[in-house]
């Protein structure tokens, strides 16, 4: 059996950032949550679950619009939350030289905080895959969606806490899994 790694990120924001694409002043898309799930690369069946709040250090207070969007909140992090290197290493030792699949450019977020942050090295990622593309292709628009949407766009029912990282990598994967279910090309082994 073969397996995918389906993931998400929450990361640092405030009222506006969406829009100002984090152009503004003192805003970093820093990494809050890292939420991953192991699946079966054919099935798509969930395998393991893999949740890693994050301590951010240019920005460490969560604001009240993140705390609001995402439920995650200052003390979840002081009492839970890691360095983001620490949780980045153990999220590809989570992935285990398996292909990494997000809705969007997570791994862009990801390899931009090891920069924002200065760290000369760390393992590098998997393969990545934006599984973006492949919606659109199979009949699900993308725009305007977040991976929390991917599973309802798709056609599924989905019951998680939008904006949570880990319940937004079940979205997609619940969305991958009923797109394939129908007869779509795994995303896996299409060019």
């Amino acid at each position: 059996m073969s397996a995918a790694i389906v993931f998400d990120l929450e990361f640092t924001a405030w009222s506006g950032s969406l829009e100002s694409r984090w152009l503004r002043p003192g805003e970093f898309k820093e990494v809050v949550q890292i939420g991953a799930i192991k699946v079966d690369a054919e099935s798509w069946d969930e395998i393991a679950p893999f949740d890693a709040l994050v301590r951010p250090r240019i920005n460490p207070t969560i604001t009240a619009y993140l705390e609001t969007l995402t439920g995650i909140t200052n003390a979840a992090i002081a009492a839970r939350g890691t360095d983001f290197l620490p949780a980045y290493q153990s999220f590809v030792a989570f992935a285990d030289g398996a292909p990494i699949i997000a809705f969007g450019r997570d791994d862009l977020v990801l390899t931009s905080n090891l920069r924002l942050y200065g760290i000369a090295y760390a393992t590098p990622l998997p393969r990545y895959v934006n599984i973006a593309p492949w919606l659109a292709a199979n009949g699900v628009d993308p725009r305007g969606l977040h991976a929390c949407d991917i599973a309802g766009a798709a056609g599924a029912k989905f019951e998680g806490r939008r904006h949570d990282a880990l319940d937004d990598a079940r979205s997609v994967a619940l969305g991958i899994k009923t797109l394939v279910a129908r007869g779509a090309p795994n995303p896996l082994t299409t060019p």
